[in-house]
């Protein structure tokens, strides 16, 4: 065996306790080590998530026996593309290796670690410390002219003549100076070129799924376009949403997402509240999609026309929003696939046909489909791919997926891929309130966000240990939280009861907690009216037009703005990424810090969880973040007002009012 063979792993003692090595495998198996690689999901399986134009730091563990000096390069390359982009890894020590890469395309991409002995690294790391030492060193040189020797007899061109010359200079030139030349950078870089890579290791290929920019950092605005009206008895149309348009974009909102906007089926309409009779005139609920006029690919015709539609896509662009759409794969009894496709659902022995639960919750004008139903599969599969395709050629490129985990996961895994390897641009947001295995789960098989649990946390502890969880592996590599505050669904009990300063403190906790966050029109008014003793909104929308006044007295709509605003000033808070938790002695104050990898953003975000009380504490700053000791001075700046100041020393006092304002925002730097 030469030791030039590229090594793929094999299993080793330990793997297998029940299973002796051979000597065959022994013989052939990797003499370096190559472990611990990340951002790695499931060993592989799965492909971490990235986004273009932001770094990739790949890490791993390499190490071999003995004391020789080893080369690591991380390898990388667009799934569909021949061509290997490579960088070399460096290591500060413990067997830990880093590099970064930049994706400059969305899509599935691959990356790979190589490994291998580097003989010259290994002679110039023992030549340095002999020479240092005093010790004699001229045999040493003699072996490093042998060294370039082999170099040049394994190159040919301008490398041959490049290190023959090098070899060349060392002829006749006292000690330190063949010293300096061997040890020079330019050599090790030549010799590098020319190393044949000794027991050449390499790692499997990782996957990585490489997104937009709006997958990691984006503000959501939620309505509903048939409330768009000023008369109750109005359906509100396509052309009546365009004069939201400003307003939504001046709060500083990019995505504008509608429920469904299809036909809306009669059998077993709703009516207000949920009620199981519906009065002529109620609209019903927009997720009973389906009618005589159509279904998924269909609009509802009190909307508008499908020209209506495209025109407000042009419009909401124009002004900076993108339109979202619900994908919900759910059907009224209405739907015409019950009557084309008969197979794709499952019927009751009496031929009646199952309609949709959730208890205690029953939506009788919903049925599903039965994805492996042997008439559905595959032509339901393809349908619904097609759909969601459909919707992509009329310009929507983000999609809201309804209780995605009540489907199969091989159907998300499969759909979304199938998109995305037409439309790489196509986001798909997740909106999946349940176990936490099937949350991380929908992230590793292509959503590219996800609703959350921050909904429901609301004491101090609650959040620190959900956001610091969202910051480790796996959750940082396949999940990203879109931190909606509300939503037609649930009406959070914190907000039925706290007033202005309860929605200002969800506002404050959601946009500096992630760079995903969304709300549903209505919040910026403080609306909380409760069903009582649930979590739900008395009159709710779901169920009827509810015209409103965005201008009403005690409406919030120049915090949010300024809160959307700080953040798109600010990169530390463009993700939910990078947050360290500080020591803040009030356990109704929740104090942060997020920062970029270079520390040019540090932003200190202080919330006090009460709505009703002032709050005091003692605090302090985090110093040490920007290389400063104890007793430095820096600067401050309140981004709600834009008042600055000089903080001398590590701790500070604040007080928080929640009359006035219930958080603190603040950028510190170093005075300049």
């Amino acid at each position: 065996m030469s030791g030039n063979e590229p090594f793929e792993s094999v299993p080793m003692a330990g793997d297998h306790p029940d299973q002796a090595i051979s000597l065959s495998q022994a013989l052939l198996a990797p003499r370096i080590v190559i472990e611990d690689v990340s951002p790695v999901l499931d060993g592989g399986t799965f492909a971490a998530k990235a986004v273009r134009g932001h770094k990739v730091e790949v890490t791993a563990k390499v190490y071999s026996d003995g004391h020789d000096r080893l080369a690591v390069s991380l390898n990388w390359r667009q799934a569909h593309s021949r061509r290997w982009h490579c960088v070399p890894m460096h290591s500060p020590g413990n067997d830990l290796w880093l590099a970064h890469f930049t994706p400059t395309e969305l899509g599935l991409h691959q990356f790979s670690i190589e490994a291998w002995i580097d003989p010259f690294a290994t002679y110039c790391h023992d030549l340095e410390k002999k020479y240092a030492a005093g010790v004699e060193v001229k045999l040493e040189l003699e072996e490093g002219r042998l060294l370039l020797g082999q170099g040049i007899e394994r190159s040919d061109g301008p490398l041959r003549e490049q290190l023959a010359t090098l070899q060349q200079r060392l002829v006749d030139l006292p000690v330190d100076d063949q010293v300096a030349l061997l040890l020079h950078p330019d050599a090790a870089q030549l010799m590098l070129e020319a190393e044949h890579r000794s027991y050449l290791t390499r790692s499997r290929e990782f996957p990585l799924d490489v997104d937009r920019e709006a997958a990691l950092f984006a503000s959501w605005y939620e309505l509903f376009p048939r409330s768009v009206t000023d008369d109750a008895e109005r359906h509100g149309t396509f052309n009546d949403v365009h004069q939201r348009l400003p307003m939504i974009r001046d709060m500083g909102f990019d995505v504008l997402y509608f429920p469904p906007i299809h036909p809306i089926g009669m059998q077993h309409r709703k009516g207000r509240n949920n009620a199981l009779q519906a009065e002529p005139g109620d609209p019903g609920s927009p997720y009973a999609i389906g009618s005589a006029e159509g279904g998924h690919e269909a609009i509802h015709p009190q909307l508008g026309s499908r020209e209506d539609f495209r025109r407000l896509v042009a419009a909401a662009a124009e002004h900076g929003l993108e339109i979202a759409l619900d994908f919900a794969i759910q059907c009224s009894q209405d739907h015409p696939w019950l009557k084309q496709h008969p197979g794709w659902f499952s019927w009751r022995p009496d031929g009646s046909i199952r309609y949709a639960e959730n208890p205690p919750k029953k939506y009788q004008d919903i049925v599903n489909v039965d994805f492996y139903a042997p008439e559905a599969v595959p032509s339901l599969w393809l349908a619904l791919r097609d759909v969601v395709l459909g919707w992509v050629e009329e310009g929507v490129k983000t999609f809201r997926v309804d209780n995605p985990h009540t489907k199969p996961l091989p159907f998300w895994q499969w759909l979304i891929a199938n998109v995305r390897g037409r439309h790489p641009e196509v986001i798909f947001l997740a909106e999946a309130f349940t176990r936490p295995a099937m949350m991380a789960r929908l992230g590793k098989v292509g959503y590219a966000q996800s609703y959350t649990y921050f909904t429901w946390r609301n004491s101090k502890q609650e959040l620190r240990e959900y956001f610091e969880q969202l910051n480790q592996p796996p959750w940082s590599q396949c999940y990203r939280p879109n931190f909606f505050v509300n939503t037609p669904d649930i009406n959070p009990f914190f907000l039925q009861t706290s007033g202005r300063a309860g929605f200002l403190i969800r506002s404050a906790l959601a946009t500096m907690g992630s760079g995903l966050w969304g709300m549903y029109s209505g919040f910026e008014l403080c609306e909380g009216t409760p069903l009582p003793g649930k979590e739900e909104y008395l009159d709710s929308e779901k169920y009827q037009i509810r015209p409103r006044d965005f201008t009403q007295p005690g409406n919030i709509v120049a915090e949010i703005a300024q809160l959307n605003r700080i953040r798109r000033q600010n990169r530390a808070l463009q993700t939910h990424l990078g947050v360290v938790f500080l020591n803040c002695w009030n356990d109704q104050i929740l104090y942060f810090a997020k920062r970029t990898p270079e520390r040019d953003n540090v932003i200190l975000v202080a919330i006090s969880l009460d709505p009703y009380n002032a709050q005091e504490a003692s605090f302090e700053l985090p110093l040490w973040e920007l290389g400063l000791d104890d007793n430095a001075d820096t600067q401050g700046e309140d981004l709600m007002n834009g008042h600055r100041w000089t903080w001398h020393g590590k701790t500070q006092w604040m007080r928080i009012e929640p009359w006035h304002q219930p958080f603190g925002i603040w950028r510190i730097e170093k005075l300049r």
